[in-house]
Order: structure tokens, then sequence, then C-alpha cells
């Protein structure tokens, strides 16, 4: 499903009388206390009862952060709290600036609010005192992000927020950089950039734990577990969840709760703990109803409802999903109305309501794309075509395995623990050009120092005449420097080589690839067999026996698949779980034998772990370029494109197979696009001439 975190609230400012006088319970009492003050006073009462004694800065300190963590929830009153605190602080303070950021943060994402905000943007911008002026500038960054937000800008919003890391740590408050980086990681996350988005939720809980803050510490672990969740880390993502029950277990509230179950059971939903992930949704949806929150409500509501689809109990699912999209529409929250829009097409897949159920899947998957949110949108996909397998609508299932793909592609996200690798692979990039950097350094100076002897021994040749020792000296000084140079070429290889591998597997990694295919592709037209291969229910061998094991699969498919294949093939790790095969050749025969021979070769031995034998399949799917029967050239981003599609046919069409093109009636890629949107009914009407090969198992092999 669409996934969704509380980071902000999409709420609509109620008609309640609020009360500047819920200053003063902030100022002096609990946070229960605090929210007990709201609505108990009208505003008549509000002016004839202020205090007019000025809060101590250590009060207005704690009414603000007491705003701060009820504000996403109330945000009509903790904006008129915070009217209250502007008569009440010194103008050009940074509690000044704290309040202006704090009114920013409740009002941002709100209908009707954005001149309110513009305001306070301006007012920050144009800050009169240079050393707070990092502080008000990270305040309007932050506002900006959430106007930005609300137009479904989520790239621009990222660029403001990263004003964050130029901003000195003296030149604003933890609580203000916690708060950008806080969102920044969120975003990172959903846009799929789940590396940078686990680095920065790191960076989020260092500052939350100086903060002494136990709700804020326990936020930044709930949002850190999130991101490796999204990562595949899961064990890592449990850890996490758990540390942040503990912390907030010391102050707890309701809304802080029910943001935390709502992480632990969607964390324990990926690990396949479906006891625990419903009883944690539901926890967190009883917290959600204390807090009195709509939009609260209506998030709990929609991750409840996607809980119950995964149990398959979809007439529930579509009964809170209704729920939720009722209190979305009130608040015009719009995060959690595509949620609930995308549950309810669900449930009515599953419900046998399929073309219209898939319309609103679609539709709510598009908003979300369209927001920026493209990890959700992703996994949406992912999920929309898992059940239309499960349903028997292989077409659409296949379609949307496309999507899935495509839009991974997109937001270079890949499953299992790519985001990480790649994490590393850039610090060992870093650390590999600094070493080549010392070795260049090195050799200059070689250089410089045979260029010293070669002067010296000039010398001792025009003061002494000594020919023949000058010759052996500068002899030994050349041999020297030769030598360096040489391990220095080497060393340059052995980096190279490294920078274009797979660490864990030691096939070809993409950047290879790049170079690679540029002999395969004359004037941009690809010419050779591709096979893209996809590991069948890795998650499952992933959550079933651990990363560890999933590793030893990787590593042992690798093998395999290199078995088969010629010294010449080109042989790349695609993606978490996937692989690219190049041939240079383009005969059909050859092409189905080698698809034949690689689904045989990944399924007949289970990988040996140990004392477990893990049982493995693939789906493949497999094309020659240029295409027959009219020799269409493509691209070979397009040629890839088109095996993606006949690799996912073989995926819904019950895994362990190949499915491979033999020639489409198409004599140009607009004709060709047309007819792979819609390639299995093309294959059926005989438009588009496909080979199915079935995979064989140990079982079969030995005819038990």
């Amino acid at each position: 499903m669409l996934k969704k975190l509380a980071r902000a609230a999409l709420i609509q400012p109620q008609a309640v009388p609020v009360l500047a006088w819920l200053l003063l319970a902030l100022c002096s009492g609990s946070f229960q206390g605090a929210q007990a003050a709201i609505g108990e006073r009208t505003a008549a009462e509000i002016k004839t009862s202020q205090d007019p004694a000025k809060p101590s800065s250590a009060q207005v300190w704690a009414a603000l952060d007491r705003i701060e963590r009820t504000g996403s929830s109330r945000p009509a009153e903790s904006d008129l709290a915070l009217l209250a605190l502007l008569a009440q602080v010194k103008p050009g303070s940074a509690e000044h600036i704290e309040v202006l950021a704090l009114r920013g943060s409740v009002n941002g994402r709100l209908p009707g609010k954005r001149r309110l905000v513009e305001k306070l943007i301006a007012e920050l911008d144009a800050w009169p005192n240079p050393e707070q002026r990092g502080a008000a500038r990270l305040a309007a960054a932050h506002m900006r992000a959430q106007i930005l937000l609300r137009e479904g800008k989520a790239a621009q919003a990222i660029k403001e927020l990263e004003l964050v890391d130029s901003v000195a740590e003296n030149e604003a408050s933890i609580r203000a950089r916690l708060r950008s980086l806080g969102l920044l990681a969120s975003l990172l996350s959903e846009s799929g950039e789940v590396d940078a988005g686990i680095n920065t939720g790191a960076m989020a809980l260092k500052l939350a734990e100086q903060s002494g803050s136990a709700w804020q510490h326990a936020q930044a672990l709930s949002g850190l577990a999130f991101n490796y969740m999204r990562a595949q880390q899961l064990e890592r993502a449990k850890q996490l969840i758990a540390e942040a029950q503990r912390v907030a277990a010391l102050d707890p509230d309701p809304i802080l709760m029910s943001i935390l179950q709502n992480s632990r059971g969607m964390i324990y939903s990926e690990l396949g703990d479906v006891h625990t992930s419903v009883e944690a949704m539901q926890l967190a949806l009883g917290y959600a109803r204390k807090t009195g929150s709509p939009a609260m409500l209506a998030l709990a509501l929609g991750n409840a409802a996607d809980s119950q689809l995964r149990l398959g109990e979809f007439q529930k699912a579509r009964s809170l999903s209704e729920e939720a999209l009722a209190l979305a529409l009130s608040s015009q929250d719009l995060d959690s109305e595509t949620l609930a829009r995308q549950n309810i097409g669900m449930a009515k897949i599953g419900l046998k309501q399929i073309d219209e159920g898939k319309r609103e899947v679609i539709n709510a998957i598009s908003v979300a794309e369209n927001q920026g949110q493209l990890a959700p949108a992703s996994d949406g996909w992912l999920e929309l075509a898992q059940l239309l397998e499960r349903v028997g609508d292989l077409g659409g299932s296949v379609q949307a395995y496309h999507h899935y793909r495509k839009l991974n592609d997109q937001v270079l996200r890949e499953d299992s623990r790519k985001a990480v690798l790649e994490a590393q692979a850039r610090f060992d990039n870093e650390r590999q050009a600094k070493e080549i950097n010392l070795l260049n350094q090195g050799n200059q100076l070689k250089s410089e120092q045979v260029r010293a002897g070669d002067l010296k021994l000039k010398l001792w040749a025009a003061l002494g005449g000594c020919v023949l020792l000058s010759g052996v000296l500068m002899g030994l000084a050349y041999q020297r420097i030769r030598k360096t140079n040489r391990a220095l070429a080497l060393s340059n290889a052995a980096l190279k080589s490294q920078g274009e591998s797979d660490p864990l597997t030691g096939l070809a990694n993409r950047r290879h690839f790049q170079s690679a295919i540029k002999r395969l592709a004359d004037k941009g037209k690809f010419s050779g067999t591709v096979f893209l291969i996809d590991i069948d229910h890795f998650k499952l061998v992933n959550d079933k026996y651990g990363h560890a094991a999933g590793d030893s699969v990787l590593i042992e498919v690798a093998q395999r698949l290199r078995g088969v294949l010629r010294d010449e093939d080109l042989v790349v790790r695609w993606g978490g779980e996937e692989f690219l095969i190049v041939v240079d050749g383009r005969q059909a025969d050859a092409a189905s034998l080698l698809a034949q021979r690689l689904l045989d070769q990944i399924a007949l031995t289970p990988v040996r772990r140990g004392e477990t034998l893990i049982p493995v399949t693939a789906s493949i799917g497999f094309a020659s370029f240029p295409l027959a029967p009219h020799g269409l050239a493509l691209a070979w981003e397009r040629a890839i494109d088109l095996v993606d599609i006949v690799m996912y046919m073989a995926k819904a069409h019950g895994r362990n197979r190949a499915y491979g093109i033999v020639s489409m009636d198409a004599q140009d890629e607009a004709s060709l696009l047309a007819l792979a949107g819609r390639l299995e009914a093309a294959w059926h009407e005989g438009k588009v001439s496909l080979l199915a090969l079935q995979g064989k198992t140990a079982a079969q092999e030995s005819g038990t």
C-alpha cells in the first residue's frame, strides 16, 4: 500500500472556541493538562482571565515544546496559543523566530493558509539580526517546503530543506534543525533515495538524543526505523522501533504512541508477522481515536485497512477505508485520501469487482506519483500486481509489474539492501579516489626526486668526470620510477575494476554495463540477445532464512549463471535479485536453448547454507534484436524495457518459467510501443509471437 507515517498532518482548522489561555496551561502544566485546557474556556473567558505577567524564557521554551508536540493534531488551537506567545516574547529574539517557525509549521500544509505562511516567510527572509539570520533562513525554508509539498513538488521541497546542511550548529536551535532533518529524511525515503533518507535520519537521531526530549528521541527512532524498512533492512528496523517504544514509555501520549504503533505495524507486516502487525495497527487506531485528530485517525484507519487486505479480509478493509476517506475529505487531507482510495480499490478487486477496483487503485497511485511520492507509488504498483495475479487478471498483473519496475528504475530504488550497498560503494569509491590521488602524488614526488638526482649526477659528472658512475645511478633511478609507474597503472586498473563490479556477487554492475553496451549498440541501436532474470519470491527467502541466507542465494545464482555462459557474454547484477545477460548473437533457437539451460541450472539444486537447503527458481524474459520479422532496431534502453515486460509475464503465469519474444508485428517504434502496452492481448490476437518455457526442479528431475 501507500504506506504512510504521520510526518505532517493536513487538518482543517475546526470551529472550536480556542484559547490563548492554553498558553498558561502549556507554560505551567503537564502535556495532559495542556490538552485538557483546550475547549474548556471561551474567547470571552480568556479576555477576562489572562495573567498580565510575562512568562520567563524557560516557560516560553517549555510552551513551544508542548505546542510543537500537539501542533500537528490540533493546528487551530496551537496557532492561537502561538499568537498569544507572540505578544509575550521579545521582538527579534530567538524565541520570536521559533514562534514564527511553529506558526508556519502548523499552518504550512493547511488549505487556505498559504497567504499567512507567505507573510511569515517574508518576515523571516528580512530578519534584521545577522547573528540569527541562519535560523530565520532555515525556518523560512521549512515553510517553503511545506507549501511545495501541498503542490506536489517533493523534489523542490527536498532542495529547500537541504539548506539545513549549510546552517551552522550555532546559528539555529537543535529543535529547528531536527524539524527540518526529520521532514527531509521522510521525503528522501518517499522519493526513493533510501540511502540518503537513512543518512539524514541518523543525523536527526543524533540531534534528538542531544535534545534530551524523550518524545523527539522516540519519533526520530521511529522515522529511522521506517527508512530501514524501506531499504529492506528489516531486523535493524525491528530493533529501532523496539527502542523507540522503550524511549516513548518515558513520556507517552496518544499522538506519539499512535505514530510508533503505525510504524511498528508496517515493519512487522514486511517481516511477515501478520499477527503482530494487525495487533500494532489496532493499537495505533485506538491511540488515534484518543487524540481527537481527524488526520491521525484517517491515517491509522488507512494503515489498519492495509493490514486487513494482507489477511484477505476485503470487506473489513473496505469498511475501514471508507471511514478513513470520509475523515480525509472533511479535513482536506490529501495523503490520507489517496491511501483510503487505493485501499478501497484493492478491497474491490479482492471482492471480484476487478475493473472498478483496478481503476481506483491506478488513479490513487497516479496521485501519489504526481505528489512526488515515488517509493510509496512503487509499492502500490507491486501490491496491485500481486493481487491481480491472485485473482487471475494476468494481463493487468503484467502491466502493474512493469509500472513497478519502471518506477523503481526511475528513482534508482531496488529491493533488498541495494540502497545501503550503494552508499557503501560511494564511500569505497571516494576512498579509492583518495588512494589514486595519493599514488599520483607519490609518483610525482619520486619523479622530482629522480630529477633532483639527475641534476646531482650532472654536477658530479661536470666536476669529476664520473660518467660511468653517473650512468649507473641514473639507470637505477629510472628503473625505480618505471616500477612505480607500473604499480600505479596496476592500482588504477584494479580500482577501476572494483568500481565496476558488484561487491557481493563479483559480477559486473550497471556502471560497467553502460560502457560495455556501446560495442553492441551501433549508432544507438542494439544488436544481440537480452535475458532478464528475477529470482522468484526472494523477499520470502530473506524473511524466512535471513538476509545472510539471501546473500548466499545471490552469490550462488551468480555462479550458476556464469557457469552456463561463455567468457565473452556479459552478466550484470541488475538489481537486488535481478540479473541481466547480454549475448552477442540473435539466433532464436540458440536463445531458447540458453533460456532453458538458465532456468534449469538455477532451479535443479537447492542452495545449501549450513544444514539448510533453500529451493530457488527464477522467472526469465528474453528477446533478440533487431526484432523479427521486420528487423526493427531499438535503443538498448527500449530493448530492456520490452524484455522486462515478458519477464513479468513469466512471473504472472506461475514463475519458474521463461517467456521469449519470437516476433512482433511492428514496423516502427510507435507501433511496437502500442503492442507492448497490451502484450498479453496482442499475443492472443496473433500480433505477437511468444515462446513459453517451463523450468525443471530437483523433484521433477528425480521423478518424485
